[in-house]
């Protein structure tokens, strides 16, 4: 029955490995056994403290559901090397929790007789406590090759209090680009507007710009980025934009680059939005062209 309780197996106890493991044991499921490096040693036996740490392919060959936790670039080696050990069961599941890898990656396991399948969490775990409070209620892309597989990772992730949605393999790569814009370089923007205003003169920029940061996200999820933009691009004051190019250019040349793809891209946002003429769109690129 696909609703009975499953023995599941961790392979790489990470921060997101072990937080889904202690989820999945609330759930009513039975982690039979996990395997990692001596940082995962630790967080087994505080999280998971009756779990067995056994090698890689003993861990697998004691799930019908084997969560593969381990890096993107670990995946497709640690697989192979389970395959080869004989770790893998015919009519089993093999989980990786990447966004970015495909399901190319979990090759021998299918050729072994497991259904494979992959589940990527849409959340940023820095360690297992912050993981429990915050992957139930994040939304779960569902990436498997047969309905029984899709079937599994939707359960899997309700499971552990996540909103499954079904995500194409092809599709994969576009949407892990788009995690990475939603987050890494969301941070990435953060970071150079901190280095800027320590350049500007502010000795402890973070707290000072907290509020503005935190009122910008905020208005994008409440009203969506359209109606959210805000700033000299959205306004088409073009004086406005040279001046800061000009600003950038004395104090801090790296951040030039950044600061003109971001502004391509606001007028873009703008002029979706019917919020910027073209006049005006064309007076801003003429500012940029400068600096390209």
């Amino acid at each position: 029955d696909p609703h009975d309780p499953m023995d599941v197996a961790v392979v790489g106890a990470g921060r997101v490995g072990t937080a889904l493991a202690v989820l999945l044991t609330r759930a009513g499921h039975r982690v039979v056994a996990a395997s990692g490096r001596e940082a995962s040693r630790a967080r087994v036996e505080t999280w998971l403290p009756d779990v067995p740490l056994l090698p890689p392919a003993d861990a697998a060959r004691s799930g019908e559901a084997v969560l593969l936790a381990v890096p993107d670039d670990a995946i497709a080696g640690t697989c192979a090397e389970i395959a080869a050990a004989g770790g893998f069961t015919d009519g089993g599941f093999v989980v990786h929790l990447s966004g970015a890898e495909p399901l190319l990656a979990l090759g021998p396991a299918r050729d072994a007789g497991a259904d494979v399948l992959s589940t990527h969490p849409m959340q940023t775990v820095p360690d297992v406590g912050s993981g429990l409070e915050r992957l139930p209620g994040a939304h779960v892309a569902v990436t498997a090759w047969t309905e029984r597989g899709f079937e599994v990772g939707e359960r899997l992730a309700a499971d552990w209090g996540g909103v499954a949605f079904r995500l194409s393999e092809e599709r994969k790569p576009l949407y892990h680009a788009a995690a990475v814009f939603c987050s890494n370089y969301l941070v990435a923007v953060e970071g150079l507007a901190e280095h800027l205003f320590r350049l500007a003169g502010l000795p402890a920029p973070l707290p000072a710009f907290a509020p503005l940061a935190e009122a910008s996200l905020a208005n994008v999820i409440r009203v969506g980025p359209e109606a959210a933009l805000t700033g000299p691009v959205a306004r088409g004051d073009a004086g406005t934009v040279r001046r800061n190019l000009e600003a950038i250019a004395g104090h801090a040349p790296e951040a030039v680059p950044a600061y003109v793809a971001l502004a391509d891209a606001a007028i873009n946002l703008a002029t979706r939005a019917r919020r910027l003429g073209p006049d005006e769109a064309s007076a801003i690129r003429e500012v940029l062209t400068e600096w390209r």
